[in-house]
């Protein structure tokens, strides 16, 4: 995959600078978020809407700034977004790091991140540019996702200067009489967030009424036992799901809004997207012992054959599951090319999490034609010889996923009508976290660097790409994840697998994902030693009691690797190990441990009171 990632941005024509200077968005953006950037609106929740001119936005090499449209559909920013500002008051021993979250709670705290609903603080890690070699921005970033349609005051403390008039009588409140810099900022609403993906779900299944959705196979292939002991056959076909995308639905494609006002929401085009799957069953399935049921998501821009890795196909068999996958349009092998030309000109950007969205509904449907009356049970294709079904429909429906399958899976999870246990494999939330501390970021780091080389610039377009990329992953969906389900949703339960020192998706963005959904940590969770942290896994309470009914999350620590970079770096380079990313899915007692947790909503121990492994 990285190699298909470095031919596709190689093969991108991208404009090289031009000798007159593009002006930063530092100049006209920074703090951010902020509600300067906000206008009255009181059609919306939040009785604001985002209001951002083009040439405020960051623009490429080329002088092309991003079109601001999508972005003024909001009625807020996110609960996930990174809080930007120039602080050269403070230096990296000043503020609180990741290592040391408590920290930002202190009474003498330089920076205040605070609930003007509750007028109580929020935690918070804060860390300096690493890719800026001059005067880098201050990152401060949520320790748990804040909350929805609510009000923050961010204050930075030091030698006090002029506070805007509106916020003076905050200041007052809070008791601080020091403030460098105070500003204010909403975060989107519940439907600001969601609502696209809901009428898109409520639509089209009230479109379906009770029956599955129509379904082709087009490829069955039976296995000897020689050929794969594991799986004795595999199938291949498509789910008719409605489009709610512009035109054939291909990369590029946008929702279909039925007008362009703010509040529009996504409407069905009239026409039928094909979604791929591809299904094992393993060979422990028969007509007495049919196959759980189970969607898998895939990883980083992958597809769904994923399911023939030897983990899942280890799992399928010993646990008698049938996994199906079908590809995260928008973030699946097809969707390369286009992915890579979004970081020459992220004006494209909103394709991305609007074709997220669709892969949602895509997955819904395959899930229902798994369970469904008249789906996959009525084919011969999931049948033996003699006619008997291999599936066992009343069992219902489960989610397993890994990597971008257990980011992508938070949000399905919380939108999911058909299952309420879901096993998040590697799994964090929000990118604008995510991306710079991975080592796949590497490549598209690069066209970046080149597109848009101001670094100021380079974190702001990070914090904007986050207010919609919540909409297609889990960041905009945690807080009705386990708890206050979203309108038509029960509540879930998730069990979070997560690899000590990770390479590819941070530890940290999972512990901030545990926190906001309240999952319990298995505690020893490492042997002394491994962390830097000054209090481990700061803020996730520990599990009571085994077997513990509830979401839970479970360090993996494979040995071979070390703790990543306490900035927004990525864990490349020998000293950070062996990158353990797969580890946990592999590992004999986690699949266990998996197993139990899909079919019967408890976890068990399977790391006999002690780390695990």
């Amino acid at each position: 995959m990285r190699r298909f990632l470095v031919l596709a941005i190689t093969a991108l024509s991208v404009v090289a600078p031009s000798s007159a200077a593009v002006a930063s968005a530092g100049d006209t953006l920074l703090p951010f978020p902020s509600n300067r950037f906000t206008v009255p609106d009181r059609s919306s929740p939040t009785g604001l809407r985002v209001h951002f001119t083009a040439d405020e936005l960051p623009a490429n090499v080329a002088g092309v700034h991003i079109d601001p449209t999508e972005w003024n559909r909001q009625d807020g920013f996110s609960p996930g977004t990174p809080i930007l500002v120039h602080a050269p008051g403070l230096s990296p021993g000043d503020v609180a790091p990741v290592t040391d979250i408590g920290r930002s709670l202190a009474p003498a705290s330089p920076i205040l991140l605070i609930d003007t609903r509750t007028w109580q603080r929020t935690p918070y890690w804060a860390e300096f540019d690493a890719h800026a070699t001059t005067d880098p921005l201050l990152i401060i970033r949520p320790a748990v996702a804040l909350h929805e349609a609510t009000r923050y005051l961010v204050v930075v403390r030091g030698t006090p200067r002029a506070t805007p008039t509106r916020l003076r009588a905050d200041l007052r409140r809070t008791g601080v009489h020091d403030a460098y810099l105070a500003w204010d900022f909403t975060v989107a609403s519940e439907r600001g967030l969601t609502g696209r993906m809901l009428r898109m779900r409520d639509d089209a299944f009230a479109r379906l009424g009770r029956q599955a959705p129509a379904f082709t196979v087009t490829q069955v292939t039976d296995y000897t036992a020689e050929q794969d002991a594991r799986i004795a056959r595999q199938v291949r076909g498509t789910v008719a799901v409605p489009s709610y995308l512009t035109g054939a639905g291909d990369p590029g494609s946008r929702l279909n809004y039925r007008s362009t006002g703010a509040d529009a929401l996504p409407a069905a085009t009239g026409q039928t997207l094909q979604a791929d799957f591809v299904c094992n069953l393993p060979r422990s399935a028969s007509a007495a012992t049919p196959a759980h049921l189970s969607l898998y998501g895939h990883g980083l821009l992958g597809s769904p054959t994923e399911i023939n890795a030897g983990n899942v196909k280890d799992m399928s068999q010993t646990y008698d599951f049938m996994f199906c996958a079908t590809s995260w349009i928008g973030l699946a092998a097809a969707d390369v090319p286009y992915v890579a030309s979004v970081w020459t000109d992220l004006s494209r950007f909103p394709s991305v999490p609007d074709r997220l969205q669709q892969s949602f509904l895509n997955f819904l449907y395959l899930g229902r034609v798994m369970t469904g009356r008249g789906g996959f049970a009525s084919s011969p294709a999931f049948q033996d010889a003699q006619g008997r079904g291999l599936l066992d429909r009343a069992g219902g429906m489960h989610y397993d996923g890994n990597s971008q399958g257990g980011i992508n899976g938070g949000a399905l999870a919380a939108i999911a009508q058909d299952w309420t246990r879901s096993v998040l494999g590697v799994p964090a939330m929000n990118y604008s976290t995510l991306l710079q501390r991975s080592v796949d970021f590497a490549p598209f780091q690069q066209l970046m660097d080149r597109s848009y080389p101001g670094k100021d610039d380079q974190q702001v377009i990070l914090a904007l790409l986050q207010m919609l990329w919540d909409r297609g992953e889990a960041d905009g969906y945690a807080q009705h994840l386990t708890r206050d389900p979203l309108p038509g949703t029960p509540p879930h339960q998730v069990l979070m697998h997560v690899a000590f020192g990770d390479h590819q998706v941070s530890p940290a963005a999972a512990q901030v994902e545990a926190r906001t959904i309240g999952a319990r940590i298995h505690e020893p969770a490492l042997a002394p030693g491994w962390t830097d942290e000054v209090v481990p896994y700061w803020g996730i309470r520990p599990i009571p009691h085994y077997p513990y009914h509830g979401s839970a999350f479970v360090v993996w620590n494979s040995g071979l690797a070390f703790a990543p970079p306490p900035t927004n770096l990525a864990p490349a380079g020998p000293q950070y190990g062996t990158d353990p990313h797969e580890f946990p899915r592999a590992q004999p007692e986690a699949q266990q441990q998996k197993a139990a947790f899909l079919l019967t909503g408890k976890v068990i121990d399977v790391c006999g009171g002690g780390p695990c492994p």
